[in-house]
């Protein structure tokens, strides 16, 4: 069996859903502005774009071993390209909500597709190539801000970027629904026979609810950080936006170094002491944020904690992956709906802080989330120490 195609599958894919995710952070406040959304509406945007997530998740994770992989993320593909070209024509904040719910849901259960398909193609060498995938979501999220500005020079207008990644979304789908007809094997795992897994059963050992406490730290922290970078940039510190958006652009930048080289690390340190290494890059970097307005120690915080961030989510993966590989969707999907259970509090708690007290108080919220990653790790990393993987 071919590990080209599909690979180059889901790495285009990945990109693309990298692209996605940040979007909405950096056109929020234009967003705010056409549609008249008030900063709480804007945390309840976030909210549903994350419950969407978690519910994609639980289903993702319990579901994707049934089908062939390659022909359900091409119909999830297809799926989010309409769902985003109806996003794009609304005009009031009310329709945005229910498509951003589903939007969240489909990109979900793809992403819980690319880690189990990865996994499985690549088990000899799950970190690296994990964290190549997640590099490619990075990168994502790195040239995003970047094409963003440029096509604002063009367009004034937040509806095309949208449009934009829907074009791309639909080219994935088609991409992928041919490489499916070619790889008839992509499908259930013969280890569970095509039976539905538990989430129970994993959230039973007290290393994978670790895991599951570190991931909401990471999601509040990651998407508190992208989603509300750039509205605290402005707002609270008096930035233009597109001097702003190219701030986010450093730590998206060390989020893509980060992905990138993170496994070369594997050779002097231990999965445990990489991410403590790593999480208190992550803490570094967002105090720095909230105690300086310069434009370059901003840079240089915003470089720390991506570089901190970036690696922990295919390393904490791929490490539970090695300790217990049958349960690979599960494990994908509780690490999603940890992000997004993160996510969803960073969203609606700093929206509705910034409505009562302002963005610059809010923006708090990203250091704490910084803090409790870091102790959160600790504790994964104890228990890391103990377990001996699943053969």
């Amino acid at each position: 069996m071919s590990r080209l195609h599909p690979t180059a599958v889901i790495f285009s894919g990945f990109f693309l859903l990298g692209n996605l995710i940040i979007l909405w952070g950096m056109l929020l406040p234009d967003m705010a502005k056409s549609l008249n959304m008030a900063p709480a509406i804007s945390g309840v945007f976030f909210s549903l774009m994350s419950a969407g997530t978690i519910i994609g998740a639980i289903i993702g994770g319990k579901y994707v071993q049934k089908f062939h992989f390659l022909r359900l993320f091409a119909l999830l593909a297809l799926s989010e390209t309409m769902l985003l070209l109806l996003l794009s024509l609304v005009n009031s904040w009310q329709w945005l909500l229910p498509l951003i719910l589903l939007v969240g849901l489909t990109y979900s259960i793809m992403f819980t597709i690319g880690h189990t398909l990865i996994a499985r193609l690549f088990a000899n060498k799950r970190a690296a190539m994990m964290g190549l995938m997640d590099f490619m979501f990075s990168l994502g999220t790195l040239t995003a801000p970047l094409w963003v500005v440029m096509l604002y020079w063009l367009l004034d207008d937040w509806r095309w970027p949208v449009r934009i990644i829907a074009l791309g979304l639909l080219l994935v789908a088609a991409y992928s629904w041919r490489v499916a007809q070619q790889q008839p094997v992509l499908a259930a795992s013969h280890s569970n026979n095509g039976r539905s897994l538990s989430y129970l059963t994993v959230l039973r050992q007290p290393l994978f609810f670790i895991m599951l406490l570190v991931m909401i730290g990471y999601g509040a922290a990651e998407w508190g950080q992208g989603n509300w970078f750039v509205s605290y940039a402005v707002d609270g510190m008096g930035y233009q936006a597109e001097s702003a958006r190219l701030l986010l652009a450093w730590f998206t930048g060390g989020m893509v170094l980060s992905r990138l080289g993170f496994a070369l690390l594997l050779r002097w340190l231990t999965p445990g002491q990489l991410m403590l290494l790593l999480g208190s890059f992550a803490l570094s970097g967002a105090v720095l944020l909230v105690l300086t307005q310069g434009y370059w120690p901003i840079a240089l915080g915003n470089l720390a904690l991506g570089l901190g961030i970036g690696g922990l989510f295919p390393l904490m993966l791929s490490t539970a992956m090695d300790l217990d590989a049958d349960n690979g969707p599960v494990l994908s999907g509780l690490a999603s709906i940890g992000t997004s259970v993160g996510f969803q509090f960073a969203g609606l708690a700093t929206g509705i802080w910034a409505q009562h007290a302002g963005i610059a108080q809010a923006f708090l919220l990203v250091p704490l989330a910084c803090g409790w990653l870091l102790a959160m790790l600790w504790l994964f990393s104890l228990l890391l120490q103990r377990r001996k993987p699943v053969r």
